[in-house]
């Protein structure tokens, strides 16, 4: 890469180059995060990520007139603000757009806690490799000892989820006939929609495993149907199909005009189709897709029953609350922890156990039983008889 970046509105920063790459082969900064982000190239999504959160970092620094090597605890506090509320908005917030449109800007909006400690989390793993790599000589985040925010694996309990009754209302929603006369466009489109939702939570799919889902994915062997899934890290899994994916996949091919079941020959053929039927569907339009659905099921939310809790879940929703609401439904309906945690392709159990809130309503419960008042007072004395002939 060139020793320059483009500001979001589209001005040209030529960034101050060092007199020593270290141990790797660089001249400044963005050639050193690239550097960095090579070790990720076998895991796509992984390297997506990381790229987000180092180009808002490259791009802050730009236009504070810093490298990497200039950052410490006070520009490090500063840019945590910033996450959280982008200034200027109209030079770093706006819709999703492709990285070459005019329009795009880094943000949708600012970052929420999590967001931002996950941001904080990554970022501080880039610099830890460029002490290593010789590029800098301290990595700045080791200085942030706030308990409430220190940068481990320690990740919250997961919250970004649809709670049972609202994920009901919406599946329902989903699968509300059409209006007479609809034509086979929209037919089409309430059928993939629908089939996108089922997919998203019966399996648990990352956004880019789904869009890159082939029907010979789908394989049966000794009588059962299991999801073979490349995953996180080119991880290989297998994963069982519940029968109402089974379903879900069956009436998916009808819509396609294809037979009930996947066939040898389909092996390369992409599961979600765009609209001509026969082309598969990008990481980007299946994320406009889901989010519009969730959109739209606000609207038609706020439609029956006014501005509630629930309406405004589902525009915050994105796609990855639907692998979220998944895995934490099926904690809830009792699956093992062991067998979910392979469904989830999580590496560690403890990651896994963040969406097992069953032991909050319990604990929720019991603690109901701590109250002000006591159910039987007659053996107790009243304040005031307690001191009636003393001085106080």
């Amino acid at each position: 890469m060139a020793n320059e970046v483009i500001t979001p509105t589209g001005q040209l920063q030529i960034l101050k180059e060092s007199p020593n790459g270290g141990r790797i082969s660089a001249q400044n900064d963005v050639q050193a995060v690239t550097a960095w982000l090579d070790e990720y190239v076998d895991s796509p999504q992984t390297w997506k990520a990381y790229r987000r959160e180092a180009e808002r970092l490259l791009l802050w620094l730009a236009s504070q007139e810093h490298t990497l090597a200039d950052i410490n605890r006070e520009n490090l506090r500063r840019f945590e603000a910033f996450l959280a509320d982008p200034q200027p908005s109209e030079q770093w917030v706006g819709p999703s757009k492709p990285r070459a449109h005019p329009s795009w800007r880094p943000f949708r909006g600012g970052l929420s806690p999590a967001s931002r400690r996950q941001s904080l989390v990554i970022l501080q793993g880039m610099f830890a490799w460029l002490v290593e790599a010789g590029w800098v000589n301290h990595n700045p985040f080791r200085l942030m000892r706030d308990k409430s925010r220190r940068l481990n694996n320690q990740t919250p309990r997961v919250e970004r989820y649809l709670e049972s009754d609202l994920w009901a209302w919406l599946w329902e929603w989903l699968n509300s006939p059409l209006e007479t006369g609809e034509g086979s466009r929209a037919r089409f489109e309430h059928a993939r929609r629908r089939f996108t939702f089922g997919f998203a939570y019966l399996l648990a799919p990352r956004i880019s495993e789904m869009a890159d889902a082939r029907m010979g994915d789908f394989q049966r062997s000794e009588g059962r149907w299991w999801w073979h899934v490349v995953g996180k890290g080119n991880k290989m899994a297998r994963i069982p199909l519940p029968d109402d994916m089974l379903d879900c996949l069956r009436q998916w091919r009808h819509v396609l005009g294809l037979p009930g079941y996947p066939e040898q020959f389909e092996a390369k053929a992409p599961v979600l189709r765009a609209l001509d039927g026969q082309r598969g569907l990008g990481h980007n339009q299946l994320y406009r897709l889901i989010r519009a659905t969730f959109q739209q099921a606000a609207q038609a939310l706020k439609d029956i029953d006014g501005a509630t809790e629930h309406v405004t879940a589902l525009n915050l929703a994105t796609p990855h609350w639907l692998r979220h609401t998944s895995i934490t439904h099926q904690a809830q309906s009792g699956i093992s922890l062991r067998h979910l945690a392979e469904s989830a392709r999580h590496a560690r159990l403890d990651t896994t156990s963040r969406y097992l809130h069953s032991e909050d309503n319990e604990w929720h419960l019991e603690q109901q039983r701590h109250r002000l008042t006591v159910s039987d007072t007659t053996s107790l004395k009243t304040p005031s008889s307690r001191y009636n002939g003393h001085n106080e």
